[in-house]
């Protein structure tokens, strides 16, 4: 078993999850990447590591990605979950099944894995866990409804887990992205930015990447905004 850093990345087929995968590969680690469309797996033989394509709304799925990961590394020491997009409609209209799937999309994609994963970072006394979330978390916007409710609920996840595991050197914080160009652009968006331009992928890898350093060793329950300047609240 190898005592290289690995880091898991569910659903990082593409977008943003796939630009953590990359930059966590160029880091140094030994990456293994789960997603539903196969794209995982390519990228994965990209960058020499382990692909697997399954659903982050799967426990199987998630079981059997962290025991190959541990069967092949014996180890992860970095969690990320990306996601997908969830139901769109204006909030009287929301039926309740979309709500359960904007839990699945938003909350429940977090929770599984780390359900999952958790318990190996405590045996090891080490371990981080990073969440792409949302700006939008403290100004909760009427164009994504079921994002917002579902990633407060992950704030709060968050930060009871950080309460509970920091004695264990397990750390989980939010990263928070505002308008990032793996999303449809339009100038209007673009001007409500103070710096004027869509965000990249890369900087919510890199912002990733410093998260899964030691040099954020002392960083956990936090919501840590990459986002141009468009949310400034406290």
């Amino acid at each position: 078993m190898s005592a290289e850093k690995v880091a898991v990345v569910v659903a990082g087929g593409s977008g943003m999850g796939a630009a953590a995968a990359k930059r966590l590969a160029a880091d140094g680690f030994k990456v293994a990447i789960l997603s539903s469309s196969g794209k995982g797996e390519a990228l994965a033989r990209e960058l020499g590591g382990l692909g697997v394509t399954g659903s982050n709304q799967s426990n199987d799925d998630l079981q059997q990605f962290a025991d190959l990961t541990l069967e092949r590394w014996g180890r992860i020491d970095v969690l990320v979950n990306s996601g997908g997009h969830g139901p769109r409609a204006p909030i009287l209209e929301i039926s309740d099944e979309q709500w359960h799937t904007g839990m699945d999309v938003y909350l429940l994609n977090v929770i599984r894995p780390v359900r999952i994963v958790a318990p190996q970072m405590v045996k090891q006394k080490a371990g981080a866990i990073i969440n792409i979330s949302t700006a939008w978390v403290v100004e909760p916007s009427p164009m994504f409804p079921t994002s917002a409710v579902f990633r407060a609920g992950l704030a709060a996840y968050t930060k009871i887990f950080a309460n509970t595991y920091a004695s264990d050197n397990v750390r989980m914080n939010n990263v928070l992205p505002g308008w990032i160009d793996s999303l449809p652009a339009t100038e209007e968006r673009r001007d409500s930015v103070p710096m004027q331009r869509y965000g990249t992928s890369e900087e919510i890898a890199a912002t990733i990447a410093f998260l899964a350093s030691e040099g954020a060793g002392y960083i956990t329950g936090q919501n840590i905004r990459v986002d141009g300047g468009i949310i400034r609240a406290i």
